[in-house]
């Protein structure tokens, strides 16, 4: 029986002969790929790999991918040193080039994140607040709806006070609802301490703590192979540019336009790690 769904499918899945030069010659390295339709000003897709010809070919095995492969006119590569570079450097053009295909890393620049103060938890935001330097955030969120969810995810969890965190009003001296459901541990009517309270919460969220920038200021990660040297310039947790030479990474302008979310996640690993990257201090 003719099937018209599979026969789409079908067509849209076809090995795309004009690119098999293009696809024969990527490199087995470190790097980013971008996928381009018929306007080569807006990409429809960039990623990243330690190994760019291994990750591009898995594209075409994968059926969910149809479209992009049927709309794919075109395949350029970036090669960098190393993994850290490559996730940089993806970061860094999803957010400037806003990919079609690409919604996980477009640029947020307007973050939330949850700070403790006292009893209360309360939502703070990345332009009022420097996330480089502030103590005691837990959490990076784009909207202020997540994060107070989160909170009630683990007021849930823990059996939290609603009222102690700030979630709902609390009358004076009175218990609150979810007191008297089992839900709430009672530190509204002093059946539970501030102080254990105030530990319970922040052990639950001690694994969302926001780490401080570790340095004064500017540093070069330096990544090397095969005898070429990378540096890469971060300041506050902002990816400012990759070069070839020291003396360029200390030409990059001191100004840090915003907390930048991914650089964050793609950095906290390795300079935290035991074993992690060489770092220049260029302040």
């Amino acid at each position: 029986m003719w099937n018209p769904e599979k026969e789409l499918f079908t067509e849209l899945y076809k090995y795309p002969e004009h690119l098999r030069h293009t696809l024969e010659n990527l490199p087995s390295r470190s790097g980013v790929y971008i996928f381009y339709g018929d306007d080569k000003t807006f990409p429809l897709y960039i990623g990243k790999s330690v190994n760019i010809r291994s990750r591009v070919m898995s594209h075409f095995r994968n059926a969910d991918e149809a479209k992009l492969l049927h709309m794919t006119r075109d395949i350029e590569y970036i090669e960098t040193i190393g993994e850290v570079g490559a996730l940089l450097l993806e970061s860094d053009l999803i957010k400037n080039r806003r990919p079609l295909f690409n919604k996980r890393l477009r640029n947020t620049r307007k973050l939330c994140s949850i700070r403790l103060q006292g009893l209360t938890a309360t939502i703070v935001f990345s332009n009022d607040v420097d996330f480089s330097h502030t103590d005691d955030l837990f959490g990076l969120f784009k909207t202020k709806m997540s994060a107070v969810e989160k909170i009630r995810d683990i007021a849930d969890q823990e059996k939290l006070c609603y009222g102690a965190l700030g979630l709902e009003k609390l009358a004076k001296n009175r218990a609150c609802f979810r007191f008297s459901l089992g839900k709430c541990a009672g530190v509204c009517c002093g059946k539970e301490s501030p102080e254990a309270h105030q530990e319970r919460l922040k052990n639950a969220l001690s694994a969302l703590k926001v780490r401080n920038w570790p340095y004064p200021g500017r540093i070069a990660i330096v990544e090397e192979a095969s005898g070429v040297t990378e540096y890469h310039v971060i300041n506050h947790w902002f990816y400012l540019g990759t070069v070839k030479t020291l003396e360029d990474a200390k030409k990059f302008d001191t100004a840090v336009p915003h907390f930048d979310r991914d650089s964050y996640k793609i950095l906290c690993k390795p300079l935290f790690d035991t074993d992690s990257p060489k770092v220049i201090l260029l302040d």
